[in-house]
């Protein structure tokens, strides 16, 4: 191989992670395994060109390959999501949501997006985000009696603080979201909607989740994620906000789109259409709520008592008497990746939070079920109750390690 010849630093690092990845047990809600052909995509010719601008309106020489394949792109988006225009060129999610908001906001205008703490994003209003930093960035929450979206709530604090935007969705949110109702607050108040769906996107276009599309004026996405394609972002928006949105991305935040990421979520695009995408996306959540079913009869509190969606999160501190750091850093140890995770009304900070988070995309990607659900609720259970015990750590990490050579991945592709 080129770069194990020319820097073999950085190919042995690359290593490092192959291993790292088909070995573990990835539970971060948030990651997902790529399939070879998005690889092949994103590692092509497709980076070395610039092409600002938009299809047919290129600022420079050479793009009539270019503009064919995010024709592609855009028009796989709009047919997939159900929507009337699809802008492709956002590097991630949070550029997505800064050019929604770039397009229709002034600085200074009011946001009403999900607390932080309670399981909104940091572009939907966190103080150390520009969301929060630009704009007077308000917050609702879930209730303190089940831990759910009070709609009635938000209602009141939209009605009486008359945001120019409001934003549904959520980043640790294990509950449908019912963007029907958020439609009705926002016409109430006189708002802008925005579907942040980063997290739910495969389940949305499987049918698992009530799209958005129908009701928000404007709806983001990643396409990693549920989508299980390469890491970026995506806009969807009704006719009306196309030539704002466009001229949000660019030139507004961004210039030249990173092409060969653009041909990756093509094709990611066109997998999400197959009915094999629907079938894996019913199996996440069938995973989820088993693992979760199977954490809550050992112990564990869930937070809102269970999911209906490809995560949960975990109260460790109430159920446990642990923290999400302490818990993330056992578990890591034992080849099990988490994220420490805030829960509601959380009397920790970010940094140690009372909680982990969990999602199964990524194993189900590797073609995990019930079964192994039960083995992994149990690999979790034995690291924490022993969450000092390092020697135990590593022998855990083994039995992972011998549970993942059952389900290969890119092991199939390299050789590990």
């Amino acid at each position: 191989m080129k770069l194990a010849e020319k820097d073999s630093e950085i190919y042995r690092l690359i290593r490092k992670e192959t291993e790292r990845e088909e070995y573990s047990l990835i539970l971060i809600a948030s990651e997902n395994y790529v399939d070879e052909e998005i690889l092949e995509a994103q590692g092509c010719v497709l980076t070395n060109k610039y092409a600002e601008g938009y299809p047919a309106k290129r600022y420079y020489s050479g793009c009539t390959f270019y503009d064919e394949i995010e024709d592609i792109a855009i028009e796989r988006a709009k047919a997939l999501f159900k929507a009337e225009h699809a802008n492709v060129q956002p590097h991630s999610g949070s550029s997505a949501n800064m050019a929604v908001f770039y397009a229709v906001l002034n600085i200074g205008d009011t946001i009403l997006g999900m607390d932080i703490a309670h399981g909104g994003h940091l572009t939907h209003g966190a103080k150390v985000s520009f969301s929060g930093k630009f704009y007077r960035a308000l917050g609702y929450t879930v209730s303190s009696k089940d831990e759910m979206l009070d709609y009635d709530e938000i209602r009141r604090i939209a009605l009486r603080e008359k945001p120019k935007m409001i934003i549904a969705g959520a980043s640790a949110y294990s509950r449908i979201i019912d963007f029907k109702k958020f439609r009705e607050i926002a016409d109430e108040a006189g708002a802008y909607l925005m579907a942040d769906i980063a997290h739910i996107a495969g389940l949305v276009v499987a049918g698992l989740h009530q799209s958005p599309v129908e009701y928000a004026d404007f709806v983001t996405t990643t396409t990693h994620k549920t989508l299980r394609g390469p890491r970026g972002g995506l806009i969807l928006c009704k006719k009306q906000f196309a030539r704002k949105i466009d001229s949000a991305v660019f030139p507004g935040i961004q210039g030249g789109p990173l092409m060969h990421v653009i041909a990756a979520k093509a094709v990611a695009l066109k997998n999400a259409m197959s009915e094999e995408f629907k079938e894996y996306q019913v199996q996440i959540i069938r995973n989820a709520k088993h693992l979760s079913n199977c954490m809550g009869k050992r112990g564990y509190r869930m937070v809102s008592g269970g999911t209906d969606n490809h995560l949960f999160l975990v109260d460790l501190l109430s159920s446990k008497g642990i923290t999400g750091m302490e818990a993330q850093e056992a578990l890591e140890r034992s080849g099990i990746m988490v994220n420490k995770n805030l829960i509601p009304f959380d009397t920790k900070g970010p940094n140690v939070a009372s909680g982990i988070r969990i999602g199964t995309p990524a194993i189900t990607t590797r073609g995990m079920k019930e079964n192994e659900m039960e083995l992994i609720c149990d690999l979790i259970d034995r690291a924490l109750k022993e969450i000092d015990n390092e020697s135990l750590h590593l022998e855990i990490k083994e039995e992972v390690k011998a549970l993942c050579k059952k389900f290969p991945f890119y092991s199939r592709i390299y050789q590990i």
